[in-house]
């Protein structure tokens, strides 16, 4: 069991290297909306002429504390999703969740933002989305505040 369990990480970890490992040349990124606020609402991006994507974050959303990751797709036949989340101004380390595909465009899963010595750690979160129309994605700003 433990060398399976080795086997899956592994395989995950090259997945995720392949994925974003080589800066994102592959991936056309398209910019989100400048004015959501992922603490109160969903944001949304134009995926230029493919699509577009909406990204929400479920429960409270402080570091080191599990968080919902919910992206919706229209107009897009996605393979996969993957989430990353990103220190803006430093680095934060691998932050990689892969998105299970719920049906119709919908793509769930789990993340962590880790914990920092400042008291307000700005983030940004990468969204990938894999499709038969290549590899595309959109960013999102979000600031947390560490917990007293």
């Amino acid at each position: 069991m433990a060398i399976t369990l080795i086997i899956i990480a592994a395989a995950l970890w090259y997945a995720l290297n392949e994925t974003l490992g080589d800066g994102g040349k592959d991936i056309a990124w398209y910019p989100g909306e400048t004015s959501c606020d992922l603490h109160r609402d969903a944001c949304h991006a134009q995926l230029g002429e493919h699509g577009d994507l909406r990204l929400a974050l479920e429960r409270d959303i402080a570091p080191l504390e599990p968080v919902i990751i919910d992206v919706r797709l229209q107009n897009i036949d996605a393979e996969g999703v993957l989430v990353a989340f990103e220190g803006r101004d430093m680095d934060m380390g691998l932050n990689r969740f892969v998105l299970e595909a719920v049906g119709d465009g919908h793509f769930r899963g789990l993340g962590q933002f880790g914990a920092c010595s400042l008291e307000v750690m700005p983030w940004r979160i990468k969204v990938l989305v894999e499709s038969g129309q290549g590899r595309m994605g959109s960013w999102f700003d979000i600031d947390i505040s560490r917990r007293s």
